[in-house]
């Protein structure tokens, strides 16, 4: 197609510009312009410089904002308005690309140590951010120790893409910002690949390095042992770190920081609160859902992302009951990302050339570059030092002679001559004369003088310490220290990333199996309904204030795959799974209930009804004993039933139950505690059992207006614990009085009789507010959760006790397992015997026996 002349380079005619073609051959055409492509990337774009470890857009970045003003002391701007002044005047390679450099340098997650304040969203792990037109930014005070000294000559500067503008080669670099944040890029034929280190780690190594140059790598890696990580987690294995220092290049482990808990009530589960480098947790959810929806990973119940801007990271894996969290977490660290491989691959640009660097290069190319900037910004300083101590000396000859000088410069024609006559006359330099002619009059008075003559000592002293640093290289050593010590003081936080130099607490998934065994355990509950797991097999002192305002009162030795029965006040048996309780440890001989969960929480209770006490649903045992608040008794004969709940005593309106107990053993007394300090007690064999729709049978006789306080069984040799106090008050507002007597104070009486005195009230008081009787040492629990001291078991029968220093909140034995000691006893001849009336038991209330006749 013809070309019109216009379109002809300068007069040229179309012949002529046709006659300008020539033939290249493509290979050679292809060859060189690959080579400038390779070239561009590789110098231009994608590989940091050794020196400050920016790439060439992260470098003009810092730079325009820098020189636009917008400090960390400034309010923030938009960060299209940088991204333009950036494209404008100095990276020519599209918005796009510049604004992901800004972004990912301002985002926590991605560099150690944020160059940029970002203030807007900037994304996530799993999300990109706002557009530029959103979002603001300003530099980060970390940004300013990298520009730090560019006004003071300390790097080289180049012309811009156009040649209208300059730009800085390199940046001062206060620290070392290339293993501080690390770099990742992939230029043409190579790839650079380096994670972030710990500020205050890497300076050490290179305080160290400046006084003993000869180091080897063993010892930079005792200041230097491994990646510290934006993001924490834990590094798995060092060999891999060792070759990376060594060589440039090197692989190692990054895994999830992760623990079991009790997610909820019901349920254990793995929390994920620290993630591996550069791994979001939507990407985990949605591998671990795939997983767990191909049937790959079995025994995941749900997986929940908690995470925000206050708890960080924190992702929630339930896991279903009967399943080993320590397995599945196993399974999750191999196949998911929760564990993770970094290559480290090490390459930079060294004088321009790309390099792979092992670790002691990349710190001796930063001091080699730490001392030029402050070697040059030292002579520097000594430049403007020197001309202004050159200007001080001239002001103070003038101001000598300061009539002569006005003489002269009056006396001139203009200020070329009377420049010529100040240097001729007092033997000044241009530089001296042309300032003596521009400064006021009023500057050369007596007090001037004495204020450049003070002056001029200061830039005299100045001007010997700037010499000494250029002359001495201890002392130029030194600042170059202090400088990067005051740079960590500055910036340095402490390591997040764990150091492991193998998998350490996690095994291996074959070695631990999914299902959690059936072994031996004991379930509790304690005074306030806090119910656990313990999974031991020994039997162990159980009792004691070890939940919080709390003591155990009840519990049951199962399996961990066993079902077992709450008992409610209502007369309901709500059917329990051991396995579904949260697991606590024995501390001191005792268990910490502080990991329990509420009974109310693990399970459907109406209104008003709340638990009293546990149960095994074992058919060969001796069944269970009830006490109700109108002095019913009643031994429910062992049954298990096909439902979730189910009634274990028929109640009359207005009643219910005020204790529960399992009967392990035949040997027992059931004792009754009514609220007019009354004490029952009579052996468990003598009470006939009945099937759960029976309503009982009389236990203890309740006089009106009072009721049955406690209800319990316990070997005959007890104590007894009552506290008095008054109705008038809430039984947590008194501290009342205490007393603790050996239960063989008190005669056995016949059951439906109206017992025997145990506490003597005094004056204002009139009721009991708590009692107990078990086996000794028996302890109690104050409402602030600390335990109170019971006086020793000495008190008499019919005594009033002592004063308690604050209120109770309850009271347990601390040998809850008495029951358990023996192996489970068959049931006795003396159920099998007739239901003759008992006999007499002598005691001080001479009432007539009851008949054993049910209710």
């Amino acid at each position: 197609m013809a070309r019109q002349s216009r379109d002809l380079p300068g007069d040229a005619t179309e012949d002529e510009f046709t006659e300008r073609i020539t033939d290249v051959d493509v290979t050679s055409e292809m060859e060189t312009s690959f080579l400038e492509y390779a070239y561009s990337v590789i110098y231009s774009r994608a590989l940091p410089d050794a020196r400050d470890g920016l790439k060439p857009v992260q470098r003009r970045i810092l730079y325009s904002m820098d020189d636009m003003g917008i400090r960390p002391d400034r309010s923030h701007v938009k960060s299209a308005r940088v991204v333009g002044e950036v494209m404008g005047k100095l990276h020519p390679h599209g918005d796009t690309a510049i604004y992901d450099a800004l972004v990912r340098t301002a985002q926590p997650w991605s560099m150690r140590l944020p160059l940029i304040d970002g203030h807007g969203n900037f994304g996530s792990l799993d999300a990109g951010p706002a557009a530029m037109r959103y979002t603001e930014c300003r530099m980060a005070p970390a940004a300013l120790a990298m520009t730090q000294g560019l006004d003071q000559d300390t790097v080289d500067f180049r012309a811009n893409y156009d040649g209208k503008e300059t730009e800085p080669s390199v940046l001062p670099a206060a620290f070392p910002n290339l293993l501080v944040n690390g770099a990742t890029g992939i230029a043409v034929g190579m790839a650079t690949n380096i994670p972030p280190h710990n500020l205050g780690e890497v300076v050490q190594a290179l305080r160290h390095l400046i006084k003993h140059p000869d180091a080897d790598l063993e010892t930079l890696m005792r200041f230097i042992p491994g990646p510290d990580l934006p993001t924490g987690g834990k590094i798995i294995g060092l060999d891999g770190i060792a070759d990376a220092y060594a060589t440039g290049r090197g692989t190692f482990k990054i895994r999830a920081t992760a623990r079991i808990e009790q997610v909820s009530p019901r349920r254990k589960g793995i929390v994920v609160s620290e993630l591996p480098y550069m791994i979001g947790p939507e990407k985990i959810i949605d591998q671990i859902s795939t997983l767990a929806r191909n049937k790959k990973i079995t025994g995941i119940a749900d997986i929940k992302d908690l995470s925000d801007i206050n708890h960080h990271t924190r992702l929630v894996i339930e896991v279903k009951n009967g399943i080993n969290p320590e397995a599945i977490l196993q399974q999750l660290y191999k196949q998911t990302k929760l564990e993770d491989s970094f290559g480290i691959n090490a390459v930079a640009l060294v004088d321009g050339q790309p390099r792979t660097m092992p670790l002691k290069e990349m710190l001796e190319v930063y001091l080699a570059h730490k001392f030029e900037v402050t070697t040059r910004r030292t002579r520097f300083l000594l430049g403007k030092a020197s001309d202004r101590l050159h200007i001080l000396e001239g002001r103070l000859i003038a101001i000598l002679d300061i009539d002569d000088v006005i003489a002269i410069i009056r006396g001139s024609d203009d200020a070329a001559q009377a420049r010529a006559k100040l240097i001729e006359v007092f033997e000044l330099s241009e530089t001296q004369a042309n300032d003596i002619l521009e400064i006021p009059l009023r500057r050369l008075t007596k007090f001037s003088q004495l204020e450049l003559e003070t002056e001029r000592d200061e830039k005299l002293a100045e001007i010997a310490r700037l010499n000494e640093i250029l002359e001495n290289r201890d002392v130029l050593d030194k600042l170059v220290s202090d400088e990067l010590s005051e740079a960590v003081k500055n910036f340095g936080t402490p390591r997040r990333t764990v150091l492991l130099a193998s998998s350490g607490e996690v095994t291996s998934a074959s070695t631990t199996p999914l299902e959690v065994p059936d072994v031996p355990c004991w379930v509790m509950m304690s005074s306030t309904g806090l119910m656990a797991r313990m999974d031991t097999p020994d039997p162990i002192a159980l009792g004691g204030p070890r939940a919080s305002h709390d003591v155990v009162t009840a519990l049951v030795r199962c399996t961990t795959h066993a079902e077992l029965g709450v008992i409610t006040n209502t007369g309901r048996l709500i059917k329990a799974r051991a396995m579904e309780l949260p697991t606590v440890a024995v501390t001191a001989n005792s268990p910490n209930l502080r990991g329990g969960s509420r009974a109310t929480e693990l399970y459907a209770f109406e209104k008003g009804e709340r638990p009293i006490g546990l149960t095994s649903l074992d058919p060969q045992g001796l069944g269970l004993a009830v006490g109700t608040r109108r002095g019913v008794v009643k031994r429910v004969n062992p049954e298990v039933l096909n439902k979730e709940s189910w009634e274990v005593i028929r109640l009359d309106e207005g009643d219910e139950l005020v204790g529960a107990v399992e009967l392990r053993r035949d040997d027992v007394e059931l004792v009754f505690v009514t609220s007019d300090a009354q004490l029952l007690h009579f052996p468990a064999r003598l009470v006939r059992s009945q099937g759960r729709n029976g309503g009982g049978m009389a236990g203890v006789k309740v006089a009106n207006g009072q009721h049955a306080l406690w209800f319990g069984a316990t070997p005959e040799e007890a104590v007894v614990v009552t506290v008095s106090g008054t109705s008038s008050e809430p039984a947590s507002a008194q501290n009342g009085m205490v007393k603790v007597t050996p239960l063989s104070e008190y005669p056995a009486k016949g059951r439906a009789t109206g017992g025997m005195r145990c506490h003597r009230f005094l004056k204002g008081e009139d009721v009991l507010l708590h009692a107990f009787v078990g086996p000794a040492p028996v302890v109690a629990a104050a409402a602030s959760g600390s335990a109170v001291d019971l006086p020793p078991a000495t008190g008499r029968r019919d005594g009033s006790g002592t004063p308690l220093s604050q209120p109770l909140a309850g009271i347990a034995s601390r040998d809850l397992g008495w029951a358990h000691q023996l192996d489970d006893a068959l049931p006795s001849e003396a159920d099998d015997a007739p239901t003759a009336p008992e006999p007499h038991l002598a005691g001080k209330d001479d009432s007539e026996d009851a008949p054993d006749t049910l209710i």
